[in-house]
């Protein structure tokens, strides 16, 4: 995927480990966002190697605005941690960032899209819910370390 400029100083691109840092203080200054051991530069960077192209950054003025994680794994594609900065929300950035991820999981033949969010984030649910995104009563997630932590 190659950079797509979308007007008004706005480019999408295709999340590099070199945005590591921007992205990183973005999702800290962004309530709902939970960072941990796992959103690391060396797990981060394994993961976009493994996933080329599907997460994206956005830039206004070469300023980073807005960053998502997006993967598969074969079966069921994944968000994590998408994120716009406060004076550029309302305006449709991340939604465009939504739907380019799941286009191109859909390129990739990946039928669903699933995202994890905080049960106490309403704004993130409101903003989710109008995407077209819905609960899974039927569902819900476990998890425990791999190894000794």
């Amino acid at each position: 995927m190659n950079d797509e400029a979308i007007g008004d100083g706005l480019t999408l691109a295709p999340f590099k480990s070199a945005d590591y840092d921007e992205a990183v203080a973005l999702w800290r200054a962004t309530d709902g966002v939970g960072l941990n051991e796992c959103d690391e530069r060396e797990p981060v960077a394994a993961y976009l190697d493994r996933n080329p192209g599907l997460s994206l950054v956005l830039r206004e003025q070469g300023r980073l605005v807005g960053a998502v994680l997006c993967g598969h794994d074969g079966r069921r594609g994944y968000l994590n941690h998408l994120a716009i900065v406060p004076e550029c929300r309302g305006r449709g950035l991340g939604r465009l960032m939504v739907e380019r991820c799941c286009a191109r999981l859909a390129e990739a033949g990946i039928l669903k899209c699933n995202i994890f969010l905080y049960v106490d984030n309403d704004e993130g649910e409101r903003f989710w819910k109008a995407l077209g995104f819905g609960h899974r009563s039927d569902l819900q997630v476990l998890q425990r370390p791999t190894a000794g932590r």
